[in-house]
């Protein structure tokens, strides 16, 4: 089993998104708070009204230092509620949170809200972006372009829309279609909208070439997309959601079409898993969360880091995560 390390221990925290700014890898995490609501498919046992920031110099033995909380959903004039997983994207020595909230509508949209520091305060804009759908935004440099990876299924609405329009009833597709993809949009110059209409993010079958189907699912899109970079390919990993798997699939431009190509991370304890993957002071990590400190409680998760390494053809050697998968 593979060193993993708990890196809030004291608190609830889930869903990171990370980077390394200026030399210090800072973590980005939604933050879990116990609603006393029933479990459903809808996640309305997620209660998440505010984000923390946390940072390190060493993502195994360093200090984690929390900069205390940068963005309240009371401060934001759009919302509704749950503040779910967010990113953070740097352009000109200034700090681009992007986030999913339910509007007052109990719509989820994405939103933005600026710093000056990677550590925050961040200051949101008073409306979210147009066009903007469903959940799980992360953001990827490449060049002098950025582009937005969103979309969730089930509770995070991905199956209401097509084309990026609004369906009147959501639509999951039969087992034999292809899956409902997650999207990729590059974002305007100024880093508050999006440049263009939303993209499907295609995941090929390596053995047939054809999109992986609805029925796939342990291999299909679900969640939590990540994107990063090495050796010259991209790297499009996401959460199988209901069969609790990380995967990923590997392209030639950060549009793909992307390729299959296996497991990451077998299920842990608890339903969800959502991750971000970074290199730092020439070693990769994957950070992820569980629910093992809270008893098992899937609303209540901690956040994780282990070392994640590669084969000499590229592929992600598959970490161990030591749950059941029945959650």
């Amino acid at each position: 089993m593979k060193k993993m390390r708990y890196l809030v221990p004291g608190d609830y925290m889930a869903d990171p998104s990370v980077h390394v700014f200026n030399g210090r890898v800072y973590i980005y995490p939604s933050h879990d708070w116990d609603s006393g609501a029933g479990e459903n498919d809808n996640g309305d046992h997620f209660e998440m009204k505010d984000y923390h920031v946390f940072s390190t110099d060493d993502v195994m033995e360093g200090e984690v230092v929390d900069h205390g909380k940068v963005l309240d959903l009371q401060d934001i004039p759009w919302a509704g509620r749950q503040l779910w997983d967010c990113d953070v994207a740097e352009k000109d020595g200034k700090y681009y949170m992007y986030f999913p909230m339910k509007d007052k509508n109990d719509v989820f949209h994405i939103g933005v809200a600026v710093a000056d520091r990677p550590e925050g305060p961040f200051i949101p804009l008073p409306d979210p972006m147009r066009g903007s759908y469903s959940i799980d935004p992360a953001v990827f440099k490449e060049g002098d372009d950025y582009f937005m990876y969103f979309g969730g299924l089930w509770g995070g609405q991905l199956q209401r829309y097509r084309d990026n329009k609004a369906l009147e009833e959501p639509h999951l597709e039969p087992d034999d279609a292809p899956a409902i993809p997650s999207r990729v949009v590059r974002l305007s110059k100024d880093m508050l909208q999006f440049a263009e209409e939303p993209r499907p993010i295609v995941v090929l079958d390596p053995a047939t070439g054809k999109p992986l189907t609805a029925g796939d699912n342990t291999r299909r899109f679900f969640e939590a997309s990540w994107m990063h970079k090495y050796n010259g390919k991209y790297y499009f990993s996401y959460s199988t959601g209901d069969t609790h798997r990380l995967c990923y699939a590997i392209g030639d431009n950060p549009y793909g079409p992307f390729t299959y190509q296996g497991c990451i991370l077998t299920p842990v304890v608890g339903w969800t898993t959502h991750h971000a993957i970074i290199e730092h002071k020439g070693k990769w990590y994957l950070f992820h969360h569980d629910c093992v400190p809270s008893g098992g409680k899937t609303w209540l998760r901690s956040l994780k880091v282990t070392e994640l390494e590669y084969d000499a053809d590229g592929r992600i050697i598959t970490i161990e995560g030591g749950g059941t998968g029945d959650e």
